[in-house]
């Protein structure tokens, strides 16, 4: 899919999730506890995107967020290019340029996005960060890569990267997170075949309990795939939630994700 299908596509997704927010305008307040009121000054936000996508795969999180009034980064990489680590360090190096003078940049990640951040914490300890939110990461890997890993026509599809991430590979090596990190686990499925292949309740790739990891401040469960819950209002808004308040708002309605969204 070409780069101007996929931000077409974002398009339409984002229109989508804002059309009704002019009508909820007026019918809702604001759920105690929450901030939506954009400002302009609420520091960077770097975004990592997941294996096998581009930065337009995050342009609803990045348009979320610059409409909150962030300095939104998102990084693009090469994400089948080459193994975790180097990746995690050109990435990073140049998200951290980017934001220029925030010291501590906030960061919202999809898939092993989460991983590529780990590991450079890992390799930088002395490094300070904002808050985190981490979607659907593999943090104890996927039943999909012990399944299929070991085909040639999945390496080519997926690259070096993606055998990092198979049961006891690279995510459990690494430490606790050093962060404020909040996670959003998905339990829905677009794929029973590959859902079959991961064990426990999953999001078509990753499990549940996979998405978890010692350290995290807050873990919330949505009715979110893991390929789409980048574009879902309520995703949208446990992200701004996290990150202005540092933990989710675990019984939030699809009204009152509007009502911080808007």
């Amino acid at each position: 899919m070409s780069l101007m299908r996929k931000t077409a596509i974002a398009a339409l997704v984002w229109g989508a999730i804002f059309a009704p927010l002019q009508l909820l305008a007026n019918q809702t307040s604001v759920p105690n506890g929450l901030s939506h009121a954009a400002t302009d000054d609420s520091g960077c936000v770097i975004l990592l995107h997941g294996l096998a996508r581009t930065k337009s795969s995050m342009l609803s999180v990045q348009k979320t967020l610059e409409h909150k009034g962030y300095t939104v980064v998102n990084q693009g990489y090469p994400s089948r290019s080459g193994e975790i680590g180097p990746l995690a360090e050109a990435a990073l190096t140049s998200a951290r340029a980017e934001c220029g003078a925030d010291p501590t940049p906030a960061v919202v990640t999809h898939s092993m996005g989460g991983i590529l951040l780990r590991a450079y914490a890992q390799a930088h300890p002395s490094v300070e960060w904002g808050r985190v939110v981490m979607l659907g990461p593999p943090n104890h890997g996927s039943g999909i890569i012990d399944a299929h890993g070991d085909k040639a026509l999945f390496q080519w599809l997926n690259g070096p990267a993606s055998l990092q991430l198979k049961s006891g590979g690279l995510p459990e090596t690494l430490p606790p997170v050093p962060f404020e990190t909040g996670i959003i686990a998905g339990s829905q499925s677009l794929n029973p075949a590959t859902s079959a292949l991961v064990e426990g309740d999953d999001d078509g790739k990753v499990s549940i309990a996979s998405t978890r990891v010692e350290g995290m401040s807050d873990h919330i469960i949505l009715p979110v795939t893991h390929t789409f819950m980048m574009h879902n209002p309520r995703v949208l808004a446990q992200v701004v939630t996290f990150l202005r308040e540092g933990a989710f708002v675990h019984d939030m309605s699809m009204t009152q994700a509007y009502t911080v969204l808007k």
